[in-house]
């Protein structure tokens, strides 16, 4: 299980572009070839869907960046120094918030994470959250409209 979970972190930052490719070009030319939105319209189902997976895989993309760069493969102290950090350190570690930090006896602390990663990570996922709401707003309408007759 655990096998799974790494390697979904290690070729998120591969397939997440990918993924973000096949989302926004179908939506780039959804915005090229149809009308403008309406003030009362709501986009379709599809395109609420091809947003929220373009969110979902942005936020995907950035997290799997962050929390590998602050991954150490056989010693805390060798990934700091790398870091360029140095003296004796505490590794502490985030999941949301992505942060992952070398601190010294003497406080000092060496952020790993860079500093992009938490901001495409919310904004990402409210661009999931915001899709998934409309697409359900839209769904509610259109079946209201089909059975009043509209």
């Amino acid at each position: 299980m655990y096998e799974f979970l790494f390697l979904a972190l290690a070729f998120g930052p591969l397939l997440a572009p990918c993924v973000v490719l096949c989302a926004a070009v179908p939506l780039a030319w959804r915005a090229c070839t149809r009308q403008p939105l309406l003030a009362r319209r709501l986009p379709r189902g599809t395109t609420c869907a091809l947003a929220a997976v373009l969110g979902g895989a942005m936020a995907y993309a950035a997290y799997s960046w962050g929390a590998l760069s602050g991954a150490y493969i056989l010693d805390p102290d060798q990934t700091c120094a790398s870091k360029g950090a140095r003296g004796d350190y505490i590794v502490t570690r985030w999941t949301l918030p992505l942060s992952t930090r070398c601190v010294t006896a003497d406080g000092a602390g060496t952020e790993l994470v860079p500093v992009w990663v938490n901001p495409v990570i919310f904004t990402g996922l409210a661009f999931l959250l915001a899709a998934v709401v409309t697409g359900v707003l839209a769904g509610v309408r259109r079946r209201r409209n089909r059975h009043a007759g509209v």
